[in-house]
């Protein structure tokens, strides 16, 4: 299998690494433009995994536009005007902010198992009272200030069809330190059509600035599927000055 890319690590789903080989293969013309890519059985047999790990590696490049499947099978996509889409190589999909990224003393992460505030219990399909998972994740200054904190409620189909949350289930195996990055792509895995919508404001009490004297910034993320129904809604409050909110899309 081809060397993955660095989202797509040795930990990372299987469909992530061969998604990863393929598309490495497109970028450097392995695979022409407008040729057919191998079949299902071929591609299983090729990264020793089973067909429903290629399909979903192949929607995954659909999603991207590197790939068009038909009647006849999966080809690469054509160029157009002259120009190669290579641009869409490069794509990323939102990574949730689940784990230490540097150094793990500059970063704080832990699940739970317990109540959302109760405006929020029936926006995650929950009755009043009725625990949920809850990530929270904070990152320090190396003075030990913190300069962003984050905090995340699961709904209830978010617990139940996602396999990588499930298992959290009731504060089982709720580690010290979590690593949901690749939440986003569990949630594409489980064969979920999700919808992002953030909204950046400043919070409504006075203290509108840290200590420093830099603008406090808060982001309020909602993650649904495609019924419309809440996945997972998080509160992001950080340091406009010392610390930047940097949010990728998939092309």
């Amino acid at each position: 299998m081809a060397e993955p890319d660095s989202e797509a690590t040795a930990d990372a789903p299987l469909y992530l690494r061969v998604a990863a080989a393929l598309r490495e293969d497109l970028a450097h013309r392995r695979i022409s433009p407008g040729s057919r890519l191998p079949s299902e059985r071929s591609l299983s047999q090729r990264y020793h995994v089973n067909r429903q790990t290629v399909r979903s590696a192949l929607q995954l490049l659909r999603d991207e536009r590197l790939v068009v499947t038909d009647r006849r099978g999966t080809f690469a996509a054509a160029e157009t005007g002259g120009e190669p889409v290579t641009p869409a190589l490069t794509a990323r999909r939102p990574t949730f902010p689940g784990g230490p990224r540097a150094a793990e003393a500059l970063v704080r992460a832990s699940l739970t198992w317990e109540p959302p505030p109760t405006p929020l219990a029936p926006r995650l399909l929950l009755a009043p009272g009725e625990p949920t998972l809850v990530h929270r994740h904070v990152v320090f200054e190396p003075k030990g200030v913190a300069l962003q904190r984050a905090v995340s409620w699961f709904s209830r189909p978010a617990v139940t069809e996602i396999p990588q949350l499930a298992r959290y289930r009731r504060g089982r195996d709720c580690r010290q330190q979590p690593d949901l990055r690749l939440l986003y792509h569990w949630m594409h895995q489980a064969g979920l059509r999700v919808t992002h919508r953030e909204s950046v404001g400043v919070p409504p009490d006075p203290t509108t600035t840290t200590a420093g004297g830099a603008a406090r910034l808060l982001v309020h993320r909602v993650v649904s599927d495609q019924h419309g129904h809440a996945l997972e809604i998080t509160d992001i409050d950080f340091s406009a000055r010392s610390a930047a909110w940097t949010y990728e899309f998939s092309v």
